[in-house]
């Protein structure tokens, strides 16, 4: 998951990068809110913790900006202000949540999460595929009950296709969640990651179907592909710039149960990865 940071205190804004880089996300800094509006317009990002009190441009005028051109990602509104009027204010803008400082950076991420999961239509903190169980609170990974050891981009992979349980996900929007702006992307890294996903949660689980095409560019900012009609009892996510990974259909709370697993990765234009038990 990729997160903004728009924060002018270069220690809070430090601060706050390398505790969310710790947790896991793709995480990018801005510090004034001219830098932060072109980003938010240009860049898919999962979440926006955004400061009110930017130089060059306030944080409520960026936010009204991104609401106005319909940028829709999940905002939680940071700031000094305390007042139940500026609360008001920002969530009128189109904040989706409100922190005053000073907090607790627990507080921060569990809010960041939730901002998240909702963004994506997910109620609860665990995600669950056959015998894979994902926890967001913990960034544990299990199967079969049994701890897995995955590195950060691993886990960020697999949690960005858990998050899009019922997508189809190109390996382009991929690249573009799981690394931040001024990382070297190489898109093919994708498949080496998702070959490494595939030996540690089981072979078996990963296959490849034929026959979905993205449009050309893949990119996420697109509208998403609808699900062929054989899968769409299965959760779709996915891996490649021509790839479509499927996971299987939702299950009741408190996790999301896949009644089939899928999650996976394509290698050209005209496969679709599905993750089936």
């Amino acid at each position: 998951m990729r997160i903004l940071i728009v924060e002018d205190d270069p220690s809070l804004g430090r601060q706050l990068e390398d505790r969310l880089t710790s947790e896991g996300y793709a995480v990018e800094l801005a510090a004034d809110g001219e830098e932060a509006q072109f980003l938010g317009e240009t860049e898919p990002y999962d979440a926006v913790v955004l400061d009110l009190g930017l130089p060059k441009l306030d944080g409520l005028s960026v936010l009204r900006a991104w609401r106005e051109e319909g940028n829709a990602v999940p905002v939680l509104v940071l700031t000094a202000r305390d007042h139940w009027h500026d609360k008001v204010q920002g969530i009128d803008a189109g904040a989706d949540d409100y922190l005053a400082k000073p907090f607790h950076l627990e507080e921060l991420l569990a809010r960041v999460r939730a901002l998240i999961r909702r963004g994506k239509g997910h109620a609860s903190a665990k995600f669950a595929c056959g015998d894979v169980m994902l926890d967001t609170r913990s960034g544990s990974v299990t199967v079969n009950g049994q701890p897995i050891e995955l590195t950060a981009y691993e886990f960020r992979i697999l949690a960005y296709l858990m998050h899009k349980i019922g997508h189809v996900v190109s390996r382009t929007e991929l690249t573009e969640h799981v690394y931040a702006q001024d990382f070297d992307r190489d898109p093919n890294t994708i498949e080496v990651f998702v070959g490494r996903l595939r030996r540690k949660l089981g072979r078996d689980i990963i296959r490849t179907v034929r026959g979905s095409r993205l449009p050309a560019g893949g990119s996420s900012r697109r509208p998403e592909m609808k699900r062929p009609r054989s899968l769409r009892s299965r959760l779709l996510v996915g891996g490649a710039i021509s790839i479509a990974v499927a996971v299987g259909a939702a299950g009741p709370a408190p996790s999301l149960a896949c009644s089939r697993t899928m999650l996976a990765a394509a290698l050209s234009l005209s496969l679709a990865t599905t993750l089936t038990s």
